[in-house]
């Protein structure tokens, strides 16, 4: 995979268990003389349609434990069908996954991966680059826009010499630049090896929140086109939905951040 010549994919979310993937997986794993057995579904995970392998994360039934294993597109218990019918992320090939009796070599499991902790390291590096997804879809919305109101003619001018326009867009770009400067220094952090869970968390909860923000202002500059599929921005405001979701919700990240904050969980 790092030589780009292989693709892979990330199986945590189920259809029972989102939010919940802590404490709750209903993937379970077996360790037996061949190797270990999976059992269970995986949902809405990128990649899955095509991917060479899918690193699936489950709970063992001895010991109760998260684990994680690499699973390959050609084990005859591994299954896979595309999600179809989706308004937002369209470019993304998102699967349900079936796992029946999946056999997986010892070698095949992730050593280093012994408990939900260990699966947590990974979404604080996904956590970080869904901050970054928010900002370009937001970037994103905020230059479709201005590029619509500079063109679109109302009263005999261009409306982006309108007040109440230049007021919109002046908070979209307020915005982004919040968003830009976070997400740049979330970079340095991961670079020197300081960044922390509760740091890519309010990252994600801030940067989702001002995309959907962002979104609706351009929409609202461009008033009906706004919904038109031939316009970048009815894209923006779909895919901003499904960004503010996936990755950890609103809350499930807030409740890590005020965790980091208080000194005290507020998970039940």
């Amino acid at each position: 995979m790092q030589k780009f010549e292989k693709i892979g994919a990330f199986g945590l979310t189920e259809p029972e268990v989102g939010s919940g993937a802590a404490g709750g997986l209903t993937v379970t794993c077996k360790k037996t003389p061949e190797g270990w057995i999976l059992n269970g579904q995986k949902k809405w995970i990128g990649n899955a349609t095509f991917a060479d392998l899918v690193i699936i994360w489950a709970r063992d039934l001895d010991d109760g434990e998260v684990k994680g294993f690499i699973v390959e597109k050609d084990n005859p218990g591994y299954s896979v069908e595309k999600i179809k019918g989706k308004m937002a992320l369209r470019i993304v090939q998102n699967g349900l996954i079936t796992l029946k009796d999946c056999l997986v070599t010892e070698e095949n499991r992730l050593q280093n991966a012994n408990s939900f902790k260990d699966t947590a390291k990974v979404l604080r590096m996904t956590r970080a680059g869904v901050a970054w997804m928010a900002t370009g879809c937001a970037r994103g919305a905020y230059e479709s826009a201005l590029d619509y109101t500079r063109k679109r003619e109302q009263f005999g001018k261009p409306i982006a010499s309108f007040q109440m326009i230049q007021g919109h867009l002046v908070e979209m770009l307020s915005n982004l630049t919040a968003m830009q400067t976070m997400v740049f220094r979330l970079s340095e952090m991961q670079d020197e090896g300081i960044l922390k869970d509760e740091h890519a968390s309010l990252a994600k909860v801030f940067c989702t929140l001002r995309t959907r923000d962002i979104v609706s202002r351009a929409r609202e500059v461009m008033g009906g086109n706004g919904i038109l599929l031939e316009y970048d921005v009815a894209r923006f405001v779909a895919d901003a939905e499904a960004i503010y979701s996936y990755e950890g919700t609103k809350e499930i990240n807030s409740l890590i951040v005020g965790r980091s904050i208080t000194g005290f969980s507020a998970f039940v």
